[in-house]
C-alpha cells in the first residue's frame, strides 16, 4: 500500500462524480435519496408496449429458467441486476409470486420470508428463476442470509452521514439516470488513506498470485481501519478501441472486487462501486512496453469518510 498522490485524488474525484458503475443501495420508500438504477435494466426495445414493472402474479405456467448466484448490484423498480463471481451481469425481474426467504441460526435452520425491500445491494443472493418469454426472466425463489442482511440494514440506517449519498450530486443522477450506488458527492467529503495497484497482462482479467496476495494485504489493513470503505477502478493500456477497453477496464474492476470479498472477506456493504476507466489516466506512458504494462492495471483506494474519521 501507498500513499495516494494529490493528482490520483482529483482522478478519483471524477470517477465518484461522472463514471458508470456497477452497483448501488436499492431504492426504498424511505429514502429516496439512495434510489439506484443501471442502464442495462430496461425492458427489450421491442416491447414498447409494456407497461414497465407489471410483472405477472402467477408464474406457474412458466418454464424453468437458469439459477443465478452472485451479489445484487443494482435495483431499478420491479428489476434487480445480479453480477456472478465470473463477472456477468444478469437482469432478474421480482413480482407478487417471487418468494424472498433469508435463513441464519443454529445450523441456519431459521428461515424468515421478507419483502422485495429487503434486497439491498451487494447482498450474496440464490436466485432461481422462470423464463418470461422476451421479458426475460422471472425470480421465483431468492434466498440470501439473515446475518448479511442485518449487516447491511445496519450500515445503511446506524449513520446519518450515509456516505455522502444523499448529496446534490445524487439527485441530479437521480433525475437524469436514476443514479448507479457509487456516484457518491466529491471525494472531498473523504480522507483516502492509501492505494494499491494490481496489474494485469495486455487483454487479460486474470489475477497473478502475487496480486491476490496485494489484495488481501490491502483489506487485511483496511479491515484495522474504522469505517474503512474500498474504492475500486480498472483501467487499460492504448491497445485496443475505447469501446473494448472500457469493457476490459470494468472486466478487471469486477474481478478484483469479487475476489476482495470472496476470498479476502472484504463486506460487500463496505464497498463502493467499483467502475473502469479504459485507458483514461496512465501513470505510465503508453509509448513503452514497460508503460504500458504499468498502465494495465485495478486501483484499489482506501478511504474513510471526514465525517467518521477517527470515530
Amino acid at each position: 500500500m501507498s500513499l495516494i498522490s494529490k493528482s490520483s485524488k482529483y482522478c478519483l474525484m471524477f470517477t465518484l462524480l461522472a463514471a458508470p458503475a456497477i452497483g448501488s443501495v436499492s431504492a426504498q420508500q424511505a429514502d429516496p435519496a439512495l434510489q439506484t438504477d443501471s442502464s442495462s435494466l430496461k425492458p427489450p426495445a421491442d416491447s414498447e408496449a409494456t407497461v414497465y414493472g407489471q410483472v405477472p402474479s402467477d408464474i406457474s405456467d412458466m418454464p424453468e429458467g437458469p439459477e443465478v448466484d452472485g451479489i445484487i448490484s443494482a435495483r431499478n423498480g420491479n428489476q434487480v441486476q445480479i453480477t456472478t463471481p465470473d463477472g456477468t451481469q444478469k437482469a432478474v425481474n421480482i413480482g407478487d409470486a417471487t418468494e424472498i426467504k433469508s435463513s441464519g441460526g443454529f445450523l441456519g435452520l431459521a428461515k424468515h420470508k421478507l419483502a422485495s425491500d429487503a434486497l439491498l445491494n451487494g447482498l450474496p443472493v440464490e436466485v432461481k428463476t422462470v423464463e418470461w418469454g422476451q421479458q426475460g426472466l422471472i425470480a421465483s425463489q431468492i434466498k440470501l442470509k439473515t446475518k448479511d442482511y442485518k449487516t447491511a440494514a445496519m450500515i445503511r440506517n446506524g449513520t446519518d452521514q450515509r456516505f455522502a449519498q444523499q448529496g446534490a450530486a445524487i439527485q441530479q443522477n437521480a433525475s437524469d439516470t436514476e443514479a448507479l450506488r457509487g456516484r457518491f458527492g466529491d471525494l472531498d467529503q473523504y480522507n483516502v488513506k492509501a492505494t494499491t495497484n494490481v496489474n494485469f497482462d495486455t487483454g487479460k482479467a486474470v489475477l497473478s498470485s502475487e496480486a491476490k496476495q496485494e489484495l488481501c494485504s490491502t483489506a487485511s489493513q483496511a479491515q484495522g481501519m474504522d469505517n474503512a470503505l474500498l474504492l475500486v477502478v480498472g483501467y487499460t493500456d492504448s491497445t485496443g478501441s475505447q469501446e473494448l477497453n472500457q469493457k476490459l477496464s470494468e472486466k478487471r474492476a469486477s474481478r478484483v472486487v469479487n475476489y476482495l470479498q470472496q476470498t479476502c472477506g472484504w463486506k460487500p456493504y463496505r464497498m463502493l462501486t467499483p467502475t473502469g476507466m479504459a485507458e483514461a489516466d496512465p501513470v505510465a506512458s503508453n509509448a513503452t512496453a514497460s508503460g504500458k504494462a504499468q498502465n494495465r492495471r485495478v486501483s484499489v483506494n482506501v478511504l474513510v469518510s471526514k465525517g467518521l474519521d477517527g470515530m
